[in-house]
């Protein structure tokens, strides 16, 4: 159980408070703050967000990607300055892996529950090599260990589409 809750780190009392939009935007809208399943909430915001009718496009969601990962590094950095290596506040390596986890695949809730749910699981047991870049600090470490849970799971739900009976239930 101690697996599914991001340890909270003693803040770092000299490091200056992030300012309020990279609060907001590295804790995913400050999904980071709530006490307990924050990368799960991260997700789930990613998946509000990834319902709004087009969000799906490869010309949407694709931009979308490589933006928030961008700012992702940088926005990570700063907070784990302040509150300690890989620190729970950080939410958008969860929503940026999560849709990661749904590019390019049919738009259904079935297929979206189903990434959610390996997604989730990935990115708790950290499956080699995001179990390397969870262990190393700063903020290109803190996205890709969920940039490849993501890529895991959008793999896994291919794989799964193959399945005659699976594709059917998904579909």
């Amino acid at each position: 159980m101690n697996r599914l809750i991001k340890k909270r780190r003693q803040t770092d009392a000299s490091a200056p408070e992030p300012h309020f939009s990279v609060k907001l935007f590295a804790s995913a809208f400050f999904t980071g703050y709530v006490p307990i399943a924050s990368g799960t909430l991260g997700s789930i915001a990613a998946l509000m967000l990834y319902f709004i009718p087009g969000f799906e496009s490869l010309f949407i969601l694709g931009p979308v990607i490589l933006f928030v990962f961008i700012l992702g590094v940088e926005a990570s950095s700063i907070m784990e300055k302040k509150y300690g290596h890989d620190p729970a506040e950080v939410t958008i390596d969860e929503m940026t892996g999560m849709w990661i986890a749904l590019f390019l695949l049919p738009k259904t809730i079935p297929i979206a529950f189903t990434a959610f749910i390996v997604f989730r699981f990935l990115d708790i047991f950290k499956l080699y090599p995001a179990s390397w870049f969870d262990k190393k600090s700063g903020g290109f470490n803190i996205m890709m260990d969920d940039v490849i849970s993501g890529l895991y799971t959008n793999i896994i739900v291919r794989i799964l589409l193959f399945i005659p009976s699976i594709n059917e239930f998904l579909g």
